[in-house]
């Protein structure tokens, strides 16, 4: 099974899967469709983590996190858009190669780049229908576009999108192998068309660009073992929510209840309150165990007031990413969350390659004392975490959500649901959502409610203090998730969110 938000791209995970190819394969050539179908959340300019698991239970993820160039110290202003804001390499090529060599070392995987790509590159050549969630994105930036470099030239907001450039990008990785991107010709190119728009990012930069492989970190939930990657990821905050979660009565509440909705979001507020400590631990000492405690977690939830929501305005990270994930025949699983962080990323198309940057470097901040300031070759933090989830020491679940800091709220709300609710993917996709703090159209810090969560529970919750602003049943805020789950005798079933243009797939 494969699942994405864009149907085409799960049609090229499901071709890689019927031709015998393993979930990795599927995932490379999913996530390269994705990155010329979405260009508005993901891309070759952007970045990519990954979650792993073989049959047996043996977890890992690997961080495709670029870093920030050399020449940024002493940067006094951090730009939003614009070159300004390309401040760190992009990662997600070199987790393609990270990848594929894990699938061919431990999953017999013997299928080439440039076979992973030909669909990708059909995409870019012969060109696709706009999907719906690009023309909304389109359009909301129509105010802001017209002043990145190279954008209105390539990027259309209906009707038919070609990305010949980006084709020929992707064939040089292809036939090159995907250092190209790093140190060959293209990345000659890239660097001098950074240096044209703008951006301190040199060859350098591009060539120190690697993918970690770490160990992720874990928390048991009832009879479930969640999984999330390590920081700089903000992995440990979703399972910071579980570890209060699960000490709360969210087991015992009716799942379209006031009380219900009301302990999920009192647990992301314990939970965030933790944020600013994650930071690169290569220049930043991250407690994580001390996040995880269970004494620390038992005491949050014990300062949860069942009745009383506790007030919120608290820092807030935008972000747009797009998550995938595939289940093979042989029951190995793997996931990724790829990212040019806000959508749209930084607006700036590199030079001649087609290739739309991230700004993920206006993450960082220039604060002194922060753990996440700005340092050449540091990580910012990172909103992108994907999650496996084990049963019995086998993979049962495996998930993820675009929405930033929305992130681990849809996880916590589709895993209580999946688990203490026993709500199939499909079902669990398809409830309300919430979402707390900020948005990109909304900068009060106020609970948004889907309006389908109906009048008595809205009322409900803000009667016990949640200052509510209702969005849209199905919002774009609501976030685009995927589930797939895995019962014991290796059968599946799985969805993407009603919210996306995607689908799951199942052989």
């Amino acid at each position: 099974m494969v699942t994405s938000p864009h149907a085409r791209a799960s049609e090229a995970g499901a071709a890689v899967l019927r031709r015998g190819g393993n979930a990795i394969e599927a995932l490379v050539a999913a996530g390269a469709s994705l990155s010329v179908l979405y260009p508005h959340f993901c891309g070759l300019g952007g970045d990519a983590v990954w979650m792993v698991a073989d049959r047996g239970g043996d977890v890992s993820a690997y961080l495709g996190i670029g870093q920030a160039g050399e020449r940024v110290e002493g940067i006094s202003e951090i730009a939003a858009r614009g070159p300004g804001s390309a401040l760190t390499t992009a990662c997600l090529v070199d987790s393609w190669d990270a990848l594929l060599s894990h699938s061919a070392a431990r999953w017999n995987g013997n299928l080439t780049l440039a076979t992973l790509l030909e669909d990708a590159i059909g995409l870019a050549e012969e060109g696709f229908e706009v999907s719906p969630s690009q023309r909304f994105w389109h359009a909301f930036r129509r105010g802001e576009s017209s002043k990145w470099p190279g954008f209105d030239e390539l990027f259309v907001a209906d009707g038919i999108q070609r990305q010949p450039q980006l084709a020929q990008t992707l064939e040089a990785i292809g036939r090159q192998g995907p250092r190209e991107f790093y140190e060959g010709e293209l990345a000659v190119r890239l660097a001098q068309g950074l240096a044209a728009a703008g951006s301190p990012l040199t060859a350098a930069d591009l060539a120190k660009t690697r993918t970690k492989v770490e160990k992720p970190l874990s928390l048991t939930y009832r009879d479930h073992t969640l999984f999330a990657p390590p920081p700089p990821t903000q992995g440990a905050t979703t399972l910071a929510i579980m570890g209060v979660l699960q000490h709360l009565s969210v087991s015992n509440e009716a799942p379209d209840s006031a009380q219900f909705y009301h302990c999920l979001i009192e647990a992301v507020k314990q939970a965030f309150l933790d944020r600013q400590r994650i930071a690169d631990p290569d220049f930043a000492e991250v407690d994580t165990a001390g996040l995880l405690d269970c004494d620390r977690l038992v005491a949050k939830a014990k300062s949860v007031d069942p009745a009383r929501a506790m007030s919120w305005p608290h820092a807030y990270r935008q972000g747009d990413t797009a998550f995938l994930a595939a289940v093979d025949a042989q029951g190995r699983s793997a996931c990724v969350l790829q990212s040019i962080y806000y959508d749209w990323g930084s607006g700036v198309v590199v030079g001649d390659t087609g290739v739309l940057w991230q700004n993920r470097g206006s993450a960082f901040s220039l604060d002194p004392h922060s753990p996440n300031r700005l340092e050449p070759g540091k990580r910012p933090f990172y909103t992108l975490n994907p999650g496996i989830a084990l049963k019995n020491g086998r993979p049962h679940l495996v998930y993820g959500t675009q929405g930033a800091d929305g992130q681990p709220q849809t996880l916590a709300l589709l895993l209580s649901l999946l688990i203490d609710h026993g709500l199939d993917p499909a079902a669990a996709l398809s409830r309300p959502r919430f979402l707390l703090g900020k948005t990109f159209s909304d900068r009060r810090d106020t609970l948004k409610l889907e309006e389908n969560l109906g009048s008595g529970c809205v009322d409900a919750l803000s009667e016990k203090g949640h200052e509510v602003a209702l969005i849209d049943a199905f919002s774009q805020l609501g976030g685009q998730a995927g589930i797939i789950r895995i019962a014991d005798d290796g059968g599946m079933d799985g969805a993407h969110d009603p919210r996306s243009d995607g689908c799951a797939i199942g052989l």
